[in-house]
């Protein structure tokens, strides 16, 4: 890893008149939570566990297959599920998935796999805030599949209406799901426990990845044929607002204080800050080359951004806008997560 220093101090103090009282917020937040970071290498099919301090590589686990691209961590920290999606992106011909690893992040080893019968592309798995369970999008069957995810056992699925539901969000609740359909262009809102489509919301021709603010009052999803935001009115379930952006976005991620949106801006390598307040762009930062997704860390002191081509996850400090390290992880550097530890 190495420590990048910021360009100017005329940079820093412009950012801290933009961020004002979020940074003082920051500033004030006890010591950062005790956890590992997860990166999915979709180059040599490998998770990466990172130790966000030092960052050091602390396991590459094999996921002995075709490409996983995402993950996510069991509740307790302990486990992390990697979909095993397809050796190609959403919406081209090649190999269909049927497996969901199961790592154990203390082993540093697969413990167990969900065989969903057939070809279907898991991809973006979820946990269920309030009923702990794992959601999984099976593109190839238009839904979503649930899994006890200590039994490993398929529950039931949640239908989308619609083709290439590629990610999903969850509202903190667990009650309403909203997907985001790459070639229709589309978002899916689902009634979780009625296991049904609410509606379809018109998007675009293209649409990519998707995530829900921290109040649930707003989903974001990044419109692939204009470089725009749609912001959609989780109350309405239609698009409020488009944000303009300096290249199309691809992942965004909210911080915990409701203030602020990131975005990866991945054909420009930048990361974009949006002000949730008032849906403009305030901040652009580059990063290594092709950024996919954005974590932020549960305190919202930093931020993670996987940039593909660079084998490389940017830090960001979210008090002074600084990529203050980069962390060299896998080829194809894609999927994050957060997995809580307890101290």
């Amino acid at each position: 890893m190495h420590a990048i220093k910021s360009s100017s101090l005329a940079c820093r103090l412009v950012l801290a008149c933009l961020i004002g009282s979020a940074t003082g917020a920051y500033a004030g937040a006890a010591d950062s939570p005790s956890g590992l970071l997860l990166v999915a290498n979709k180059g040599n099919q490998t998770l990466s566990i990172v130790d966000p301090v030092s960052g050091t590589t602390l396991a590459a686990v094999p996921e002995n297959g075709i490409t996983g691209h995402e993950v996510v961590a069991s509740a307790d920290g302990r486990r992390a599920f990697v979909p095993i999606y397809s050796n190609t992106g959403v919406g081209h011909a090649g190999t269909d998935g049927q497996l969901i690893r199961v790592i154990n992040l203390a082993k540093h080893e697969v413990v167990g796999t969900v065989d969903l019968g057939h070809g279907l592309r898991p991809h973006c798995a979820v946990i269920g805030p309030r009923d702990g369970l794992l959601y999984v999008t099976t593109e190839l069957d238009n839904c979503i599949t649930v899994i006890d995810p200590d039994s490993l056992k398929i529950l039931h699925t949640v239908p989308t209406g619609q083709p290439e539901s590629h990610m999903l969000a969850l509202s903190h609740d667990g009650r309403r799901g909203y997907t985001a359909n790459v070639g229709p262009g589309t978002v899916s809102v689902l009634d979780i426990e009625a296991k049904k489509v609410v509606t379809i919301i018109p998007v675009s021709r293209q649409t990519q990845r998707i995530s829900i603010s921290a109040d649930d009052r707003q989903v974001f999803t990044a419109d692939q044929t204009q470089p725009r935001l749609a912001v959609i009115d989780t109350a309405t379930n239609g698009i409020s607002a488009w944000i303009d952006l300096p290249s199309t976005g691809y992942g965004t991620a909210p911080t915990p204080d409701g203030h602020w949106l990131l975005v990866a801006l991945n054909k420009i390598s930048q990361v974009g800050l949006i002000d949730l307040h008032t849906l403009k762009l305030v901040r652009t930062l580059p990063v290594p080359k092709s950024p996919q997704e954005v974590l932020v860390q549960p305190d919202g002191k930093l931020a993670y951004v996987s940039c593909d081509a660079s084998r490389q996850v940017a830090v960001i400090s979210l008090a002074d806008w600084q990529v203050t390290e980069l962390f060299n992880t896998g080829p194809g550097t894609d999927g994050l997560a957060w997995a809580r530890q307890t101290r």
